[in-house]
């Protein structure tokens, strides 16, 4: 006969164990303290075994015998359901120990491995350690597209919109790597495309004409502050490579007997490795910074560690500081100065600038990576490059 809510409700601890059978071999377990748990005998090829199914009342009657129900079934497929529970609680558990954390970790090694730009490293672990660090505790396969949006939309609310598109990228692409290590089967980021604001990209301000690089170069060159940053504003000048590659300049990296700064793959944007000529006034440069920091890893180390780079805010910050507005001029563009005034020189031909900027004309295919590809050209013009912003700085 079935069991009811009252007589499971009433079932009082006795001396010895015993059972209330229900049916269909699923019976409640009232132990000698009074526990009571849901229990179901079965026989698995000729062997009687007994499955555990839950608590009660944590696991009441209609549960109870709709989990009896699914292990009938399961038998009827040649199953064990005691196996079938087993692995379930290990999977669960699995579950439980890959957190996005985890993988997140496991994304970031792999992206060292891959021989990824250190810039491109830093960036992805800020936006996965930092903007997304409300998801590194959680389980990977209990993350819902709900709680990626949250994330997303409290970097958005604080205007870094650019910032959120590029953290669900990065997001999906950890959910993509667990999927492909056999961790998830989902990815929550895909059901997010167009919840965001659309980023409407803004080119970077620069200065083009002569008389206005002169005004900053003054402002450089008179400001007071940490040695290595005003130095690395002076390289970024004289140079214009990616901010991010001069605030990582390595020691290894300079050859000063050759006048020549080589920025390896691994931190090129086009992941080839990209050789800048160094001017006269570039290599005075490089010894001040070798004369005070000559025991640190980078050739400009932050005021803060002197064993880290500048920040990637730096430059830009310092700038601000100097009265140099943000929409007037940044870091990156003295790429844009660079391009713009050496064009309209008319001393050198664009496939040489555009060799030194380190740029690819995809229309042409043209490779123009290598360091003997107009290498004496590229000397000459960052000479001239250097002189002109000293006659300018200078009011010559």
């Amino acid at each position: 006969m079935a069991l009811t809510d009252v007589q499971i409700r009433n079932a009082k601890k006795a001396d010895k164990p015993y059972k209330l059978p229900d049916g269909k071999g699923l019976y409640l377990y009232v132990s000698t303290a009074g526990g009571k748990s849901w229990r179901l005998d079965y026989a698995y090829f000729g062997k009687r075994k007994t499955l555990t199914l839950g608590a009660y009342p944590v696991l009441g009657l209609a549960e109870a015998r709709s989990q009896r129900d699914e292990a009938k079934r399961k038998l009827a497929e040649g199953l064990d359901p005691s196996l079938a529970k087993k692995r379930r609680q290990l999977e669960a558990k699995a579950a439980a120990g890959n957190t996005f954390g985890l993988i997140a970790d496991e994304f970031i090694d792999k992206l060292r491995r891959d021989k990824r730009a250190e810039p491109t490293i830093t960036k992805n672990t800020w936006m996965l350690k930092v903007l997304a660090a409300k998801l590194l505790p959680y389980p990977i396969t209990q993350i819902t597209p709900k709680d990626v949006l949250a994330v997303l939309t409290s970097i958005e609310r604080t205007g870094r919109v650019e910032s959120a598109l590029a953290t669900r990228s990065t997001i999906g692409r950890v959910f993509r790597y667990a999927i492909a290590t056999a961790r998830a089967e989902t990815d929550p980021t895909s059901a997010l495309r167009g919840a965001l604001q659309r980023h409407v990209p803004i080119s970077h301000p620069a200065l083009t004409t002569r008389e206005e690089l002169g005004g900053v170069m003054r402002a450089i060159y008179g400001y007071e502050g940490w040695p290595s940053l005003v130095a690395a504003l002076k390289i970024q000048a004289l140079c214009f490579a990616r901010p991010g590659e001069t605030r990582s300049m390595e020691w290894p990296e300079v050859d000063v007997c050759n006048a020549t700064w080589t920025i390896p793959a691994t931190k090129a944007k086009m992941r080839r490795e990209h050789h800048v000529p160094l001017s006269r006034q570039a290599l005075e440069i490089i010894q001040e910074m070798r004369d005070i920091f000559d025991d640190n890893r980078y050739v400009f180390p932050s005021m803060m560690s002197g064993k880290k780079l500048l920040s990637e805010n730096s430059m830009n910050s310092a700038l601000r500081r100097m009265g140099v507005g943000g929409d007037e001029h940044t870091a990156h563009g003295f790429r844009s100065s660079a391009s713009s005034i050496l064009n309209e020189s008319g001393e050198f031909k664009p496939d040489t600038i555009e060799a030194q900027l380190a740029h690819l004309d995809a229309s042409k295919v043209r490779r123009v990576y290598n360091r003997a590809t107009y290498w004496d050209e590229r000397v000459r013009m960052m000479q001239w490059w250097a002189d002109m912003l000293d006659a300018e700085r200078l009011g010559r």
